[in-house]
């Protein structure tokens, strides 16, 4: 009997584009496991505000964290024979770098699939319906509580995100890229049939 692919899918793409969402279904999917950056960078900002030490983390630093943590568990997980997807908005091209070099070292398909949403409003809109955890943003214009800077103004969040829907950080080639404003199942649907290539 054959042995199933491995994969480890980069699941890329602005706040609200509906990213886990579309890395929950795919899970199922391809019997795979999700690391939701979100929810580790939100573990490191509420465990240092639980704490009685006078050094809370801040926002970048719990990013970093929390992607050294999501390289961690995902080399866990492959080591394990588990396809992993990794829940990030991936801004850095370290970070697919480092998803490139994983998939190598342990013989399996590596894939970048980037969620998006070209309309502000609908992101905006899912940015406000969802509950949000401490990482994340609440709208558009409503950055992370921890975020440097909240309240102050001086940040146009709108064209923040304009210019990193313009110029996404993606792999030079092979990237899915999938119009996440539609139906979940759609995009599921299409992310599918584009990994098996």
């Amino acid at each position: 009997m054959e042995q199933p692919r491995q994969y480890i899918i980069q699941l890329s793409g602005l706040p609200g584009s509906g990213k886990s969402t579309i890395a929950h279904r795919l899970a199922r999917s391809i019997d795979g496991i999700v690391i939701n950056h979100d929810l580790l960078k939100s573990f490191f900002l509420d465990t240092s505000a639980s704490t009685s030490t006078s050094t809370a983390t801040s926002l970048d630093q719990a990013a970093k964290l929390a992607y050294t943590l999501d390289w961690i568990l995902a080399e866990d997980l492959l080591k394990q024979g588990r396809s992993v997807i990794i829940d990030s908005v991936c801004n850095y091209t370290t970070l697919i770098e480092k998803g490139v070099e994983l998939a190598e070292k342990f013989g399996c398909e590596y894939r970048f699939v980037e969620c998006r949403v070209q309309d502000v409003e609908v992101l905006d809109r899912r940015l406000k319906g969802r509950v949000a955890m401490r990482s994340q943003r609440t709208g558009i214009d409503a950055p992370p509580v921890d975020a440097e800077g909240v309240g102050e103004g001086s940040v146009d969040h709108r064209e923040v995100l304009r210019r990193k829907l313009e110029n996404p950080v993606r792999p030079g080639s092979g990237a899915i890229v999938v119009d996440s404003s539609g139906s979940t199942e759609e995009c599921v649907e299409e992310i599918l049939r584009r990994i098996v290539l």
